[in-house]
């Protein structure tokens, strides 16, 4: 089964109306929201994908699970069973685009998902060879923590760090929201009453970067985008 894009990003989190008020002011948008029990959610049209807070009996957000459009897939979600211990859904995109038809996209896409590995190659299976995911990077490079992959779909990234110690844990752990001018969008952020860094150049090549230090739940966020002409 191949994956065509990322459909979803799912976060779990214990307050669902405290979490849209956050990403509500992170994101510039409001979301279509279900609020009713026992299961209520809220998505954000992204362009890329959609994220989708989940309320969930949790202590902390976290990034929950992803779900991955593939064509012969069903409408409802399908989990991935997989070694990694990882929550992997498939489905076939219609619910989404039925949501992202009836609602503005918002001023930030996802520019790349964080995930920790203590198996890489576990990874590669998954990623790559089942879902179809195109390893775009394989390199170990000590100074950003170990070996790096890079699994591209959609226009959007699926960066996996294997720091190479046996206790790491399998999980989603961050996310990175893109924008084409993150130095006024931070600002636009700071009138808003949300904490971020100052910009600094990011490690790609020609871009730059601002880690956000509120509004997120606690979930490691950032914001990137090209260094200003």
């Amino acid at each position: 089964m191949l994956a065509e894009s990322f459909d979803r990003i799912i976060l779990a989190v214990p307050d669902l109306a405290d979490a849209i008020i956050q990403y509500t002011a992170l994101l510039g948008a409001c979301p279509v929201q279900r609020a009713a029990k026992p299961d209520p959610r809220a998505w954000w049209n992204l362009g890329n994908t959609v994220l989708e807070l989940r309320e969930q009996a949790v202590a902390a957000a976290r990034i929950d699970a992803i779900v991955l459009r593939c064509a012969n897939a069903s409408a409802s979600e399908t989990p991935v069973e997989n070694t990694l211990g990882v929550d992997v859904y498939v489905c076939d995109g219609s619910f989404v685009a039925g949501l992202c038809a009836a609602q503005a996209q918002a001023p930030l896409r996802v520019d790349h998902l964080v995930m920790r590995t203590r198996d890489a190659d576990a990874c590669i299976a998954l990623f790559a060879h089942e879902l179809g995911l195109r390893l775009a990077l394989d390199k170990t490079v000590a100074q950003w923590g170990g070996r790096m992959l890079f699994f591209r779909v959609g226009k959007l990234t699926l960066e996996v760090i294997a720091p190479g110690t046996p206790d790491e844990e399998n999980a989603f752990w961050g996310i990175a929201f893109g924008h084409p001018d993150i130095e006024t969008y931070s600002a636009t952020l700071t009138a808003r009453g949300v904490a971020a860094s100052a910009v600094r150049e990011g490690r790609k090549p020609g871009t730059q970067v601002a880690s956000v230090k509120s509004h997120a739940l606690g979930v490691p966020t950032l914001l990137i985008g090209p260094v200003s002409a």
